[in-house]
């Protein structure tokens, strides 16, 4: 039997997101699965009781009779006790749960005997788990919307300018941590003409922050901060007093900065001490993007925005909710993408498979037994890649010693020899026997091949099919001219005119091979735009 997936409101603080938005219950229901939503839900959102019925959805008049009546839920925030205590016996429950912060939740929930998939606890290192990444999904709203709040407060602009009033100078912005929230900071910053610098303990990144448009700005000291999962680690005492140092000196030279080092589990890292904030510039401003965790900031009061030392110091905890109609859909997108990996068979049934890596990272109490932590996601790519290099060695003396010379290069060279007496011997028979004609022909074919594969093969990847489009044209021109070469002697009547089947094949591939050329170009045309900033 179909079962109900419920949304209930979200009763958090000023929380304004919700589970899933009308366009998503739509491919839900597609899936067979019957969807009720509480009434008011998507209020703060912006979606409406009457959007969600259009889309297929049931209303709900209270949390109770939706909990009541839902074989799953989707949740936003962590549900309070008391809402854990509404989950039917057996139920399952879907959204950020954050077992290792909440265990007592976790009892009350295996209590009940039910099915609790954590989306912070998707293992993100699998590939195949980004479509179901909302913790990207959040902090790139969070980190675009860090930039908005960041310009509000400061007063000014972030694009230089030179009016008949006087100069202004770029804002000088500077982001400490370059994830995925400060990778959409750096971004929407430099988009909006700001200046932009930008540090992260794992050097790979380096690459993102410039192709963004920001600088990156090194410690001086060398240690790799790469951790598990895409998130930086603890670094050591001597790499953390060259980073504040580096802090120190940006302090006193930007006009905003934003920060976003966070490390799940553990409480924000102190990187803006109360004397950096005292050597910022008047008017400068602080996000605090860890503001939830205790903040990076040692000012900074979680939930606020504050003024010290004439600084503001935005430690706001709901940036992703200050956009809820936009991370609701982004949020709604993953738990779909995550429902159609639950329910292969599209009988709106979920099926929680605990041999699938994501499904096992994700599931933390599964019919009543606490399955978290999981163990570490097999990570097949990684082995055999490591592994046919040694082998490759071990493989090739062992073929020298038994027969005297190796099998590898020898015998592909015996092939080739081959290949190309085979080849010049089709050749010889053709220029021995051949029309003179068709061997002039054939001539400028093989050379056409040769010189044909020798440019498109020397021809940059990201090209191959803006080139595409080009050769289909130029092709169509050159089958013209074949066309008029062969139709005469092929097609004359008695009259000496083109007969009739071989002129209307004629005005047909004129008409297609127009429009494939003219259609090549302007495919082309467009395409190369793309390349162009």
């Amino acid at each position: 039997m179909p079962m109900t997936i419920g949304v209930p409101c979200e009763t958090f603080a000023g929380e304004k997101r919700v589970a899933t938005v009308p366009e998503v219950v739509a491919k839900l229901v597609q899936l067979g699965f019957g969807v009720t939503v509480e009434t008011g839900a998507g209020a703060g959102a912006n979606f409406g009781d009457e959007d969600y019925r259009a889309a297929g959805a049931e209303i709900a008049a209270t949390a109770a009779e939706l909990w009541a009546r839902s074989d799953v839920v989707f949740k936003v925030r962590t549900p309070t006790p008391a809402e854990a205590s509404l989950l039917r016996p057996g139920a399952t429950l879907i959204g950020f749960i954050w077992p290792a912060q909440n265990p007592e939740l976790m009892q009350q929930f295996a209590a009940r005997k039910a099915t609790v998939l954590a989306i912070d606890s998707l293992p993100r290192q699998l590939s195949r788990a980004q479509k179901m990444d909302a913790l990207t999904s959040m902090a790139g709203v969070s980190g675009y919307r860090a930039v908005i709040e960041a310009a509000n407060a400061f007063g000014r602009l972030f694009n230089g300018q030179v009016t008949a009033a006087g100069k202004i100078p770029p804002a000088r912005v500077f982001i400490a941590g370059a994830g995925v929230a400060g990778l959409a900071a750096i971004g929407t910053a430099a988009s909006l003409g700001a200046i932009v610098r930008a540090n992260d303990t794992r050097a790979e990144v380096a690459d993102q922050v410039v192709s963004l448009g920001g600088e990156f700005v090194k410690v001086n000291y060398e240690e790799e901060g790469s951790g598990g999962g895409g998130y930086a680690r603890v670094m050591s005492e001597g790499f953390q007093q060259a980073q504040r140092e580096m802090y120190a000196q940006q302090a006193r030279e930007v006009d905003i900065i934003i920060t976003t080092a966070l490390i799940p589990g553990k409480p924000a890292p102190r990187l803006i001490t109360a004397e950096m904030v005292r050597s910022m510039k008047p008017g400068s401003v602080i996000v605090d993007m860890a503001a939830e965790q205790g903040g990076n900031c040692e000012l900074t009061e979680p939930g606020q925005a504050v003024v010290r030392h004439g600084v503001t110091i935005i430690g706001y905890t709901d940036l992703a909710s200050r956009m809820a109609r936009q991370s609701s859909t982004l949020y709604a997108n993953n738990l779909l993408r995550l429902t159609e990996e639950l329910c292969r068979a599209k009988d709106g049934v979920i099926d929680v498979n605990m041999e699938d890596d994501a499904i096992r990272g994700l599931t933390v109490i599964h019919n009543g037994a606490i399955t978290w932590p999981p163990p570490p996601p097999k990570l097949p790519a990684v082995a055999p890649a490591a592994a046919r290099p040694a082998a490759a060695p071990a493989t090739a003396p062992a073929k020298k010693s038994g027969h005297g010379h190796g099998a590898g290069e020898p015998a592909s060279a015996k092939s080739l020899a081959i290949v190309f007496g085979v080849g010049a011997l089709l050749f010889w028979l053709v220029g021995a026997f051949a029309p003179a004609s068709f061997l002039a022909h054939f001539t400028v074919f093989v050379l056409a091949c040769f010189v044909g594969y020798m440019v498109i093969w020397n021809v940059t990847p990201a090209l191959h099919t803006p080139l595409m489009s080009v050769t289909n044209a130029i092709s169509s021109i050159i089958a013209v001219g074949a066309l008029i070469q062969v139709a005469p002697p092929l097609g004359d009547d008695i009259a000496g005119r083109p007969g009739a089947l071989i002129l209307g094949l004629a005005v047909l591939a004129l008409t297609l091979t127009a429009v494939n050329m003219f259609g090549g170009f302007a495919v082309t045309r467009r395409m190369l735009a793309m390349f162009r900033k």
